[in-house]
């Protein structure tokens, strides 16, 4: 079963606050147990603290984080819309 596609996430979480990577970048990284390499990071309202991550391998959705106080990670569900 497919993931969701780049268009329906940004609609759902809206623009990235940063963006590590792209969906040309030829090095892949791990990271929350995950291959990545595009992330998109979402910060806290009024704050540089990161809140969330989406990971990317190439067009392929890989999943959402919801990055702790403490800076550990917990994957989330994408929000229903």
């Amino acid at each position: 079963m497919a993931g969701p596609e780049r268009a329906q996430v940004w609609k759902l979480l809206g623009p990235p606050t940063d963006q590590i990577g792209s969906v040309n970048e030829p090095r892949t990284r791990e990271e929350y147990g995950a291959k990545w390499n595009e992330k998109w990071i979402y910060c806290r309202p009024r704050s540089t603290q990161i809140d969330r991550v989406v990971l990317w391998n190439r067009y392929d959705f890989v999943g959402l984080f919801r990055i702790k106080v403490d800076g550990t990670a917990e994957p989330e569900p994408l929000p229903a819309g």
